[in-house]
């Protein structure tokens, strides 16, 4: 076994969960302070309206990125499958595959989102004085689609190996560059919104970069040769449905939240600004659950893989007790903070925006034990290979969540979609655990 791989077939399966999930956690808590970040430079730099802007943007952003990364998913799914069995020459063949069709539709996602994007902010209800904004900043996202597919791609290669150190330090490597460029783009060069668009993009260019040089380098017997580049029909039908399967899941939790951002968009500018602050904040406890998705999933796929069921199930029982655990502190974090938190990052806004803000953490702070499980759940039917169960949880809950949300915005406020989303969730784990105790006897 290659030091830098981490087979998960064998040895203590609760330090390989957690060694597996540490650096994806950290990976994704840099994702989230960049957010934060890039959130505090814009505002300071451009405005309140363009801060605003950046929270509609960024639940459009997801939709598209979440779509491409849920692609990956899929993807890396099968890759750990054939890792846990160490059949390289399938190893291969799947990333032809996916590298191929990937980049054609990524190419053909992009000009469809530029012709489509007026649409969209119409439908959201997107203020007028915000939609200029949006726009510049999207078009750039939008261009760089392919480099963000191509930086997905080669972190899910790195994730289905189990080696999540590297893709870590490559993250942190571009996140730092997005740092400096935005400061330069948008202090120094006045590009405005637009220039924190073109910091991402290069910056995710330079980690797809990396991601690259370091797998041709260190894992020579996993990339392409020409005699890996040939059609395998039933290869490819499998993953365009675990990729299609993953991209509808992951997507699906954006289109809820696109459709929730136009109610909350009805309160006007306080009403998203503050919208904007909780994102960032939830986002940041959100990063734990959306690990232990990732960990959870390899983990299962690798063991599924190499027939080793009854590990497979231990290693399952041993991440819920973790996810619960999380889950709770997430909970009391989230809830004991929430007045510091909101008036850090929104420090000139009025006490109706701060309140808003407050509200909605100490509402949503009750449910958030659910979330975890969720995730857990989501864990186990992605390493099994059951893709069809989340997609539908979630688009259950995004129902409950949107309608229930234009319910009660307008008597209790952003407050109202805090509820709406905690009632999504007791619907979506009751789900979950329903289709576990029904698949488990098969899977494992």
């Amino acid at each position: 076994m290659k030091k830098n791989t981490y087979i998960l077939t064998e040895g203590n399966i609760k330090s390989q969960l957690i060694y597996l999930a540490l650096p994806l956690l950290i990976g994704n808590i840099f994702q989230q302070f960049y957010n934060l970040v890039d959130t505090i430079i814009v505002g300071k730099y451009i405005g309140e309206n363009a801060f605003a802007a950046l929270g509609i943007a960024g639940s459009v952003m997801n939709l598209f990125i979440f779509l491409i990364g849920g692609c990956c998913t899929g993807v890396s799914i099968i890759l750990s499958t054939f890792y846990g069995k160490q059949d390289l020459t399938s190893y291969r063949k799947e990333s032809f595959l996916a590298l191929s069709f990937g980049l054609i539709f990524t190419i053909t996602l992009s000009i469809i989102s530029i012709f489509l994007l007026p649409t969209i902010l119409n439908i959201i209800n997107t203020p007028e004085e915000l939609t200029i904004y949006v726009t510049q900043y999207l078009v750039v996202i939008f261009i760089g689609l392919f480099i963000t597919f191509l930086y997905n791609l080669f972190a899910s290669q790195l994730r289905s190996m189990g080696n999540t150190k590297y893709a870590l330090i490559f993250l942190i490597i571009s996140m730092i560059c997005n740092i400096f460029l935005d400061i330069i783009f948008i202090k120094f060069l006045n590009l405005g919104i637009a220039g924190a668009g073109w910091a991402t993009v290069i910056s995710q260019g330079i980690s797809a970069f990396l991601c690259f040089i370091y797998l041709r380098k260190n894992f020579p017997e996993c990339i392409l040769s020409k005699k890996d580049i040939k059609y395998d029909g039933k290869l490819l039908k499998k993953t365009i449905y675990f990729s299609s399967i993953s991209a509808l899941h992951q997507s699906s939790l954006y289109i809820g939240k696109i459709l929730v951002q136009g109610a909350v968009n009805t309160l006007g500018t306080f009403g998203i600004a503050a919208y904007t602050a909780t994102s960032r904040i939830e986002g940041i406890s959100n990063t734990f659950a959306i690990s232990g998705t990732e960990a959870i999933s390899v983990f299962i796929a690798q063991n599924l893989g190499a027939g080793n069921k009854k590990r497979a199930y231990d290693g399952f029982k041993i991440s819920l007790i973790l996810m619960y655990s999380l889950g709770l502190v997430m909970a009391l974090f989230m809830y004991l903070g929430a007045s510091p938190f909101i008036k850090m990052l929104l420090e000139n806004a009025n006490e109706e925006t701060v309140s808003n803000g407050v509200e909605y953490l100490k509402v949503i702070s009750y449910f958030y034990i659910l979330c975890f499980n969720g995730s857990a759940f989501v864990g186990y039917f992605r390493g099994s290979g059951i893709l069809n169960i989340p997609f539908i949880g979630t688009t259950l809950q995004i129902i409950i969540r949107v309608v229930l949300s234009y319910l009660f915005i307008d008597s209790l406020k952003l407050g109202g979609v805090a509820w709406a989303t905690g009632i999504g969730w007791i619907a979506i784990s009751s789900f979950h655990i329903y289709n576990f105790f029904k698949t488990k006897n098969k899977v494992f």
